[in-house]
């Protein structure tokens, strides 16, 4: 697909999706490399214009450089947002107690530590991206410990058997703390499903989905 049909489909999806000011973010293309510009109303928003990007077909990555601007700029110092993000964390059962530190400079948040499943690290970020002040999150929490290859393998496994229309068809691979998914399937919700399944596995950190539609 060209640059030209990339940007426009860029420019529509943005303006089709909620809690988004499309009027303010700028978009360019080059080679399939959406770079997104301009200024949102807080870090939420900045979020889901990326991946509001990311999901148009045709686009290869994001340069993400859009502004957070608070309206009437209210002023939330730093020592008062990690005083926030602390009390966030500390009441969100999701998240194990003591597993994350945080360091805030100039609204934005450092994440550090350590969580058993990958979907604990995305529920900090989750947790703290609505609030007023943040201006950027930077996620480097680690997941730990990771799980024998074996015992992934046959939990991803089993949580296709629950739920997917035709698990046979899809192949799991684990190397350490890496879940490769391979073969295909017919319809879009059990490739969701095995990514979703790879995911909570404990211990993995990264998954690679080589599944492809219509076996």
């Amino acid at each position: 697909m060209d640059d030209i049909t990339v940007h426009r489909h860029v420019l529509d999806e943005l303006e089709y999706a909620p809690m988004i000011d499309a009027a303010q973010i700028g978009v360019t293309v080059e080679n399939g490399i959406v770079t997104l510009t301009g200024h949102v109303r807080n870090y939420a928003e900045k979020s889901i214009a990326e991946r509001v990007a990311l999901r148009v077909r045709g686009v290869r990555g994001v340069v993400e450089r859009i502004e957070v601007r608070y309206p009437d700029n209210p002023s939330v110092g730093d020592e008062a947002l990690a005083e926030r993000c602390a009390w966030v964390l500390e009441w969100d059962v999701r998240i194990p107690e003591d597993s994350v530190t945080l360091k805030v400079e100039r609204g934005c948040i450092t994440l550090q530590g350590s969580v058993p499943y990958y979907h604990q690290k995305a529920a900090v970020d989750k947790a703290l991206r609505r609030l007023a002040g943040v201006t950027d999150i930077v996620n480097i929490i680690s997941v730990k410990p990771p799980a024998q290859a074996a015992e992934v393998k046959s939990r991803i496994l089993a949580a296709l058997r629950r739920s997917a229309k035709d698990p046979d068809t899809i192949r799991v691979h684990v190397d350490g703390d890496k879940v490769i998914l391979d073969g295909c399937v017919d319809v879009w919700r059990d490739r969701e499903l095995a990514e979703r399944a790879a995911w909570s596995a404990p211990g993995v950190r990264a998954v690679e989905d080589r599944l492809t539609l219509a076996c």
